[in-house]
């Protein structure tokens, strides 16, 4: 989507703030929910930066012990959209040698902090050009691309590369890892394909695009006016008009579910979830970070269970 400011992660870091950096101790905004700060480090452990605790628990997933990660998103009741980064999170990007982000103008504030903290020696992974996604003609780019399988597994081939880099001894054992991440997605795909074959060409509601990877590579086709998700995206006033019409896809039961972002929710979307409550239409919480005491494929695969669960009602 567009990356207007009202609804990107934005950096709100001052000259003064900035100057505090000399005065910083090194701390850790690590998640805590089953990424690679859990484990133990090793002395010579390669510093990691990712902008969400999702990309964290991945490359904790890769490096294990080997790696030290800082997330700086990892509060599952952050509004990532809304994210004010900090003096700390400079000082752990000033010091990473991988950084990874997810791109397309969903934490442009990394590149940012990168650049006014001199640290041009970093590897930086973004995941939206590591996708290959483009938006559609006459679209916009869907940046929550930690929905695609498919790109989650190049990301973990990047991952584990820069990180061999970093730390060549142990460059075998990241491929290793990576390879048994991404075997591990494989029956996520699956499941996907199982979805479509039982429910293919079905209709289903959003309040925001964050799942629409996972419900279209799910054969599912998405019936909510685009003004209204984005408008929910950027943090702006829906029309009148255009909330009538969402509404009536659950009063009119049009749709088989609603899944929305639960991390988002306003007046708004709480008019759609309680119309399809009301119509008796199964709904389907996602988040954009990871839930307290879950990893990435933990996550992923109750994200689509309970879309499967949903669908079969």
């Amino acid at each position: 989507m567009s990356p207007y400011p009202s609804r990107r992660l934005v950096a709100l870091i001052s000259g003064a703030s900035l100057a505090l950096l000399a005065g910083c101790g090194s701390s850790s905004d690590s998640a805590s929910d089953g990424s690679a700060s859990a484990s133990p480090v090793s002395a010579a452990a390669v510093p990691v930066v990712a902008s969400t605790n999702v990309y964290g628990d991945i490359v904790g997933q890769i490096g294990g012990p080997k790696v030290d990660v800082t997330s700086i998103i990892s509060d599952p009741d952050q509004d990532p959209h809304s994210y004010e980064a900090n003096t700390q999170n400079q000082l752990a990007l000033s010091k990473a040698k991988v950084v990874i982000e997810n791109g397309g103008g969903y934490d442009d504030f990394v590149d940012k902090m990168l650049k006014s903290g001199g640290n041009s020696s970093a590897k930086v992974i973004n995941a939206v050009r590591v996708s290959g996604r483009t938006a559609p003609e006459g679209g916009e780019l869907n940046e929550h691309v930690w929905y695609d399988f498919p790109t989650m597994a190049k990301v973990a081939d990047r991952i584990a590369t820069a990180l061999g880099k970093a730390d060549p001894g142990d460059a075998a054992a990241f491929t290793e890892n990576a390879e048994t991440f991404k075997a591990k997605l494989k029956p996520l795909e699956v499941r996907e394909a199982d979805i479509d074959k039982q429910h293919g060409g079905e209709a289903i509601g959003i309040t925001e695009p964050v799942p629409l990877y996972m419900t279209e590579a799910s054969g599912l086709v998405n019936r909510t006016p685009e003004e209204f998700s984005e408008a929910v995206e950027e943090g702006e006033d829906v029309s009148p008009k255009i909330l009538q019409e969402t509404l009536a896809l659950y009063s009119g039961k049009q749709v088989k579910a609603l899944v929305y972002n639960a991390q988002t929710s306003g007046p708004q979307t709480q008019k759609v979830e309680n119309a399809a409550k009301a119509a008796g239409i199964p709904v389907v919480p996602v988040t954009e970070t990871l839930p307290q005491g879950k990893d990435y494929l933990g996550w992923m695969t109750a994200n689509v269970d309970a879309l499967a669960s949903a669908l079969g009602k």
